[in-house]
């Protein structure tokens, strides 16, 4: 049991290391699926992480979850259906029920004991979005889930924990699921997912799931932001069936922005939106070498 104003030591590889200080220790335990601590720090305020990998902080969780979910909701020009997977905390469904034409979110975590660990501890990551007449909750296997739904949604977003070894997550990432995936969306579907760092170093995630995702989708698009509390700057890839956001143009991006009466976010503007596209050079050469992940050989983070 770890004890207040000691530090908390995340593995981030076998090669590095990062140090928290724990003003005070809210929750620590083990779900049936992850080992769960929450805990405050002077500097990123409320704490989250699983399998001692953080998730979210309190400072910046805007950040990472206004770039995961609104750029795929702008693209589509009025989504309806949204379906989640993953996102324990509620930010993600917060982020999505922002969109007036949102009539129904669908929302699957397998581990019902964080959800309600979130809610408890973490309110202000949620803001009343678990209770919203539009959200549904589904505490299952996303892809036992998918592979079974039969409704089709115009937009599906995957936040889900990195594929470590003997996690829920490893083949969440592959080409069987994400042809799935693609299944289950309307004609002018749009997906999305958190691909893990784009630093120079450990970029081969976002780099596999860029490349895996071009097997199944004809627009893909890997995009990125700098989380301060991962200290890291972080992946995601955008896949869609029809759109592409590169083809917006500053007047529809800040059309949809008034429309949905986004212009308000903490972090995303309309002037920020295409340059979350614009990548590094380190990134853009990367990005050629990403591997194909299958279920025969998904991508495990041994960390």
């Amino acid at each position: 049991m770890i004890k207040d104003g000691g530090y908390f030591h995340e593995p981030f590889t076998e090669d590095l290391v990062r140090l928290f200080f724990m003003d005070k220790i809210i929750y620590e335990g083990r779900t049936k699926y992850q080992l769960v601590h929450i805990f405050a720090n002077k500097v990123f305020g409320k704490m989250l992480f699983l399998d001692k990998k953080v998730q979210s902080a309190q400072v910046d969780e805007f950040i990472f979850h206004e770039c995961l979910v609104h750029p795929a909701m702008l693209l589509h020009p009025e989504p309806r259906r949204v379906l989640i997977l993953g996102g324990g905390e509620g930010a993600t469904l917060r982020e999505v029920l922002k969109h007036p034409s949102v009539k129904k979110a669908i929302m699957v975590d397998i581990d019902r004991e964080l959800v309600d660990l979130c809610r408890q501890h973490l309110p202000e990551w949620s803001q009343g979005a678990f209770e919203d007449e539009r959200a549904r909750l589904y505490f299952q296997d996303a892809r036992a889930f998918v592979d079974k739904i039969k409704d089709r949604f115009d937009v599906i977003i995957s936040d889900l924990t990195e594929p470590l070894e003997g996690g829920p997550s490893v083949y969440l990432f592959t080409r069987e699921f994400f042809s799935r995936i693609e299944s289950v969306l309307t004609d002018d579907g749009v997906f999305v997912l958190q691909a893990g760092s784009a630093d120079p170093f450990y970029h081969c995630f976002l780099a596999a799931c860029a490349r895996t995702l071009q097997e199944v989708f004809p627009v893909v698009r890997p995009y990125w932001t700098f989380v301060f509390s991962f200290s890291l700057p972080w992946g995601f890839v955008l896949a869609a069936k029809k759109y592409d956001p590169l083809a917006l143009t500053e007047r529809e991006i800040s059309e949809r922005f008034r429309k949905r009466q986004l212009r308000r976010l903490g972090y995303l503007h309309p002037q920020l939106y295409p340059s979350l596209f614009i990548l590094p050079h380190y990134l853009v050469v990367g990005l050629k070498k990403g591997i194909l992940l299958t279920d025969e050989k998904p991508f495990i983070w041994k960390a």
